[in-house]
C-alpha cells in the first residue's frame, strides 16, 4: 500500500529536487504549488500537474513543507484544521519547529529532516562531468532527522521519507530538534558560512594588494583542501611549527575569546528568530 504525501512548494527549487527523488518511490505524491512559474517547472522537468490544495490534503498521511522558513508558521496554521489526527507534518529545517511556529496539535506527528550535503572529500561529487555539490542526485550524503512529536512508527516513516528525498544516503542520524538547531543555523551557517565568507573577503584583500585573482584563488582553495584534510583527520598528518604558530597568534586576532557562545541556546534562539 502506498503512503500518500502532499508536497507543498513542489515547484520551488527544493520542492523539485524532492519531487524527482519521490517520483519512482513507493509514495503517492500530490504536488501542490501556488506559483505559475513553479507549476510550469514541474511540467517541464517532471511532466506532472499540480493538485488542488484541498484535495491534496484530504486524508493525506504526510505533508512535506518545502517552503521558506518565514512561511512555515502561516502555512502550517492554515492547513492544520484540514489534517486528520495522526497525519505527519514534515519540515526540512529545524528553525520553525524550534521557534514554536507549528500549531499546537498533539494529535499530529512533527518530523524534521535536513541533508548534510556531500562531504568535500567525496570521490563521487562529479559524475560524467556533472557536479552534485548539493546532494540528492548522484553523490551520497548523510541525513539528520528529528521527531519533535509522535510515535516510534512515525520516526520510522519519517526517516524512510528522508532517505528517499535526499538519496543516495551515506549515513542517517537521529537527533533532537534542539540539536538540529545547533547544527543549523549554529554550526553550518553562523560558524561555517561566516568563516568561509571571511576567507573570501581575505582573498579579495590579497588580490587588492596586487596578487593575481586566479593565483590567489588557486592558492586558497588548494590550501583549504590539504589543511582541512589534516584538521578533520581525513589523512594522517601534522602542521609545521610555523603553521601552528600562525594559528595560535591568528585566532585571537580574528576571533573574540567568547565566540563559542554562538552555541548558547539564547544565541541560537535569536539567530532563528531573525530568519523566521
Amino acid at each position: 500500500m502506498k503512503t500518500s504525501i502532499a508536497l507543498l512548494g513542489a515547484g520551488g527549487k527544493m520542492g523539485v529536487r524532492l519531487a524527482k527523488n519521490l517520483r519512482d518511490s513507493r509514495f503517492e505524491v500530490r504536488h501542490v504549488e501556488v506559483s505559475d512559474v513553479g507549476r510550469q517547472r514541474l511540467r517541464d522537468e517532471l511532466g506532472v500537474e499540480c493538485a488542488d490544495p484541498a484535495r491534496a490534503l484530504d486524508n493525506v498521511q504526510v505533508v512535506i513543507l518545502a517552503i521558506p522558513d518565514t512561511a512555515i508558521g502561516k502555512v502550517a496554521a492554515q492547513i492544520a484544521p484540514q489534517l486528520a489526527p495522526g497525519t505527519m507534518v514534515m519540515t526540512l529545517d529545524a528553525a520553525a519547529p524550534f521557534a514554536g511556529h507549528l500549531p499546537q496539535r498533539p494529535d499530529l506527528a512533527y518530523f524534521v529532516a535536513h541533508p548534510c550535503h556531500p562531504p568535500i572529500f567525496s570521490d563521487a561529487l562529479h559524475k560524467n562531468g556533472q557536479p552534485d555539490f548539493f546532494g540528492g542526485a548522484h553523490a551520497p550524503q548523510s541525513v539528520v532527522s528529528a521527531l519533535m512529536q509522535g510515535t516510534p512508527a512515525d520516526f520510522d516513516l519519517g526517516e524512510e521519507i528522508a532517505r528517499t528525498i535526499y538519496a543516495p544516503i551515506l549515513r542517517s542520524y537521529r537527533v533532537t530538534v534542539e540539536q538540529m538547531a545547533l547544527l543549523e543555523p549554529g554550526l553550518s551557517e553562523t560558524v561555517c558560512a561566516t568563516l568561509l565568507d571571511t576567507m573570501r573577503e581575505a582573498m579579495d584583500a590579497v588580490v587588492a594588494r596586487g596578487v593575481p585573482h586566479d593565483c590567489a584563488r588557486d592558492f586558497l582553495l588548494g590550501h583549504m583542501t590539504i589543511l582541512a584534510a589534516v584538521i578533520f583527520k581525513e589523512i594522517p598528518g601534522v602542521f609545521s611549527d610555523a603553521c601552528n604558530k600562525a594559528i595560535t597568534f591568528g585566532k585571537p586576532r580574528l576571533l573574540q575569546d567568547d565566540w563559542l557562545k554562538v552555541f548558547d541556546r539564547e544565541e541560537i534562539a535569536k539567530s532563528i528568530e531573525r530568519i523566521t
